[in-house]
């Protein structure tokens, strides 16, 4: 399955490499490059007959598809999108291994419970899909999720079902010569059993988080055992059972002539004979499927997480087993997790780890793209569910505005420039957009109501209104979504239905000079940049000083000052000390309405 993006331009012109913008993406693509032409010296006489170039992502179906498993395609996919810039032809597989066995039942997914633990052992994609599910089976229901926001990110890919491929009998000569070799996979393999573990390191970092630790958890096929050995030796090849569809299987005889294998099943005492030349219901074990796939596939780039990449682990061992297959080790970068802030309030929820879906929904795919490009893949970094996400926003457009006017550094240049568009175009972008901090705000205070919402953004430039909500989107309606979803509800903005005659009441002098030339200055300061001047200015009008004095020419008191001012405003706007910027609030709340909350 190649999949193709709809936005995608058909001639665009090719971005040559800078060496002024040369970035951890750019020095991968320069060594895929030169890995290549090592492995085929002399073939290509132009880039039109250049080998095309193959770099991969594998991802187990098993349940909902991660943010930290998303960095598994990010980084391959930011090579390879280096490399086609360069005019170079490159393909990305992503290979779903949705023939792995499904291993246990996930929490906190919709539509399934504890009977599904009846299915552990098959291959995934003999599972059931959740109740209510459009998808035939349970890998294809979560490959679906992935490869709609994969499509949003503006990945290209070529996805390979190892379901097809070992069903189909692709693999059978690949499965033949590895049964054939056995004795020299299980050499290899027994190097590191015989090893003892190494002594745990004294931990030096802070520990890692609850998101990490489920990431973790959820890679999927470095649990795998290496195969089986017993009284009849060893053998990399697992079969399926072919009464109950289980892997809980033991190879008891093979034939190297005749190809002929026996085996029983654990799980319901089935046994057979079945000719391997024929037989398509099994696989090889993962220490040996996947540096059969390097070679089959000719994989010159493919990172790996750090469970796959520690001594003893499946990268290392087969950088040794792909030379049976008669292939190379790629170069194998290891990825560092991906951490999430806010993630005690999503999983109370969800029970899980959040996907590329659940992030896309509160961010523009240009942000998360970002996250993933600015970080080396070594770095651990966290992607933010909680209020640090507006913060990321406001840095995120400082970058674009420094892009604009050619103030950002190369590296940071190179990172916005992957982010906003890949070698086909320019990734769909919000026409107008405005602060995340000030659309969640609205968003907060209107409660869906649109026309509000268009009314005060409208007034947030009185000299370029909105025209309509449309220039806003997405950026809007991902604020929304993070307001409805990610902000508890005694966190929500509820503006004042009455005023509140008692605090008026018992204001002091100062206290209500300080409303009224807030109240004076409404009309000829409506507007976002006017209302801030306001706001931020009437403490200081009050002790003496003009308006658009500078925090330098201020003693420390006016701080303070401005703090209880602005917990005035707050308590008769919305009751509480704190809440959304105020300037953006009495937009927000309107005119009026503001004259006769604050007393007029």
């Amino acid at each position: 399955m190649t999949v193709r993006l709809p936005w995608r331009k058909k001639d665009v012109p090719i971005v040559a490499q800078s060496t002024e913008t040369t970035d951890w993406v750019s020095r991968f693509a320069d060594e895929v490059i030169e890995e290549s032409e090592r492995r085929a010296p002399g073939e290509a006489t132009s880039l039109a007959t250049a080998p095309v170039l193959v770099v991969a992502s594998g991802l187990s179906p098993s349940g909902p598809i991660h943010l930290g498993n998303l960095r598994e395609v990010m980084t391959p996919h930011l090579v390879a999108d280096e490399i086609r810039r360069r005019g170079r032809q490159v393909r990305h597989l992503i290979s779903w291994d949705d023939y792995d066995r499904y291993r246990k039942v996930p929490a906190g997914v919709a539509g399934v419970d504890e009977s599904w633990a009846e299915h552990i052992g098959k291959p995934l994609t003999s599972v059931p899909a959740p109740k209510g599910s459009a998808h035939p089976n349970w890998a294809e229901h979560f490959k679906a999720a992935m490869i709609e926001s994969l499509a949003e990110l503006g990945v290209e890919f070529d996805g390979i079902s190892q379901t097809a491929q070992y069903t189909s009998g692709v693999y059978r000569e690949q499965i033949l010569h590895a049964m054939r070799h056995r004795g020299d996979i299980d050499a290899i393999l027994d190097q590191y059993r015989t090893k003892k573990a190494p002594a745990k390191k004294q931990q030096s970092q802070k520990p890692v988080d609850e998101a990490e630790l489920e990431a973790a958890e959820g890679s999927g096929a470095a649990a795998e055992d290496d195969g089986s050995s017993g009284s009849a030796g060893y053998f990399p090849y697992k079969p399926y059972c072919g009464n109950c569809e289980k892997d809980l299987t033991t190879v008891t005889s093979y034939d190297d002539d005749t190809t002929e294998l026996s085996y029983t099943c654990d799980a319901c005492g089935f046994a057979e004979t079945v000719r391997l030349s024929e037989y398509n219901r099994g696989k090889l074990v993962w220490k040996v499927d996947w540096p059969m796939r390097w070679a089959y596939e000719g994989v010159v780039f493919e990172p790996s997480g750090v469970d796959h990449s520690s001594p003893g682990s499946s990268f290392q061992v087969g950088g040794q087993i792909v030379g049976i297959f008669g292939g190379k080790q790629p170069i194998g970068p290891m990825y560092a997790f991906v951490g999430i802030s806010g993630m005690a309030k999503m999983s109370s929820s969800r029970g899980g780890v959040p996907t590329p879906a659940d992030a896309l929904k509160i961010m523009e795919p240009q942000l998360l793209r970002w996250l993933y490009a600015r970080r080396r893949p070594n770095q651990s970094f966290k992607i933010a569910f909680d209020q640090e996400i507006q913060r990321l926003y406001d840095e995120w457009d400082k970058l674009d505005a420094k892009v604009a006017d050619a103030s950002a550094l190369p590296g940071d240049v190179a990172a916005h420039s992957r982010a906003v568009r890949t070698a086909g175009g320019e990734l769909p972008r919000t026409p107008r957009p405005m602060p995340y901090r000030t659309l969640a705000s609205v968003a907060d205070v209107t409660a869906g109501h649109e026309d509000q919402a268009l009314r005060i953004l409208s007034e947030l430039d009185p000299e370029q209104p909105l025209g309509s909500l449309e220039e806003v989107r997405p950026r809007f309606d991902k604020a929304e979504a993070w307001i409805n979803t990610h902000v508890p509800a005694d966190q929500r903005t509820i503006v004042r239905e009455e005023p509140d005659a008692e605090l008026l009441k018992s204001l002091d002098e100062a206290s209500q000079q300080s409303l009224r030339l807030l109240l004076d200055g409404l009309e000829s300061h409506w507007s976002l940049d006017g209302l801030t001047h306001l706001v931020y200015g009437v403490p200081k009008v009050q002790a003496g000083f003009p308006a658009d004095a500078t925090p330098k020419e201020l003693p420390a008191e006016i701080k303070i000052a401005q703090r209880t001012f602005f917990a005035l405003l707050y308590h008769l706007l919305v009751g509480r000390d704190t809440g959304p910027r105020l300037p953006t609030l009495l937009l927000a709340v309107g005119q009026d309405r503001v004259r006769a909350l604050l007393g007029e």
